[in-house]
């Protein structure tokens, strides 16, 4: 062999040998066994601030960082469900928790995309009041200062649905604030509110600090289930349910209450990538024990009924996790 080709020889040698190299090193950073998906950002909306929403979404984020190396995912604070919907259907957001029942009364521009990923938890309609008030029932916030959810949240949407059940007008029989989780606590202490309605996993936060340093009561919101499934087909997503007595032990002295609640949903649409849902829908299930150590409502999320998402069909990646896992 001549020492020219013998040059290219070895040159060629080295490149190979640097091509497998550089090879092996990629097959060794990137992550390996799951699908694959575009390295871009991604937003998830949440909720009001010391809501349910917002703290599953903090703690959701943390986990996606591992699990999706190469994504940032940056939240985004809202108003919640009604306000999650929206910005998911018109591209504001590309994933968000939202109740179904918010879900079902959408009808606004990109209705027909959304798609879900899961179901998640259960949200428990919640009357608050101080101990000594003589509310007893929705029925007996017949003139009184009530927070009912502020604009764009689920909390404000059952709450009108509430009300109406109980044959309350928001707008003439009681003086309606529409103030939020983030809000309404305070002003209940400072006597600025005779009641408010919450729409959230057990315990919330925000109402078991409240309990700490004022005596409340929550008020049963269970006979107007029925009434409430009377009001409508979109209606027909809220079951009856029971506060357990310890889900906050100082407010319920041993009792357990009577309400209705409404199974949240992790939304998207059908223009997210498949891979990248797959993966987050992996994450949703995988984390719900650690995450359930601090949202303990998330403890209720499971394989067995995650795929139940009426009324949003599954999403084509979140199809692929759970075919991936079915025994």
């Amino acid at each position: 062999m001549d020492l020219p080709r013998l040059g290219r020889h070895r040159a060629l040698q080295a490149a190979l040998a640097g091509a497998s190299a550089l090879a092996l090193l990629l097959w060794w950073l990137l992550p390996s066994g799951g699908p694959s998906y575009p390295r871009q950002p991604i937003s998830f909306s949440t909720g009001v601030r010391d809501g349910v929403y917002e703290t599953y979404g903090k703690l959701l984020k943390s986990y996606l960082a591992t699990d999706l190396p190469g994504v940032r995912v940056a939240l985004a604070p809202s108003q919640g469900s009604v306000d999650n919907i929206k910005r998911v259907a018109t591209g504001k957001a590309d994933f968000a928790i939202a109740a179904a029942d918010a879900v079902a009364a959408y009808h606004g521009a990109g209705a027909q995309r959304l798609r879900a990923c899961a179901r998640l938890y259960d949200d428990y309609m919640q009357l608050v009041v101080p101990a000594n008030s003589p509310v007893k029932s929705a029925t007996d916030l017949r003139g009184k200062r009530v927070g009912i959810g502020q604009q764009g949240s689920g909390v404000n949407l059952v709450a009108t649905r509430l009300l109406s059940a109980a044959g309350l007008d928001r707008t003439k029989d009681l003086k309606a604030e529409a103030v939020g989780i983030d809000k309404a606590p305070e002003m209940l202490r400072n006597g600025k509110l005779d009641a408010f309605f919450w729409s959230g996993g057990l315990p919330t936060k925000a109402i078991a600090d409240l309990a700490k340093d004022m005596d409340i009561k929550l008020v049963q919101l269970g006979d107007l289930a029925n009434k409430l499934h009377d009001l409508g087909r979109d209606t027909s997503y809220y079951r009856q349910a029971v506060m357990p007595a310890d889900a906050y032990p100082k407010v319920q002295k041993g009792q357990a209450v009577k309400t209705v609640a409404i199974a949240n949903l992790l939304i998207t649409t059908d223009q997210a990538d498949a891979g990248l849902v797959e993966q987050v829908t992996r994450t949703v299930i995988d984390s719900r024990d650690q995450i359930g150590m601090v949202v303990h409502a998330a403890q209720l999320v499971d394989l067995r009924t995650a795929i139940f998402t009426d009324p949003l069909e599954l999403h084509e990646g979140a199809r692929r996790y759970y075919r991936s896992v079915k025994p």
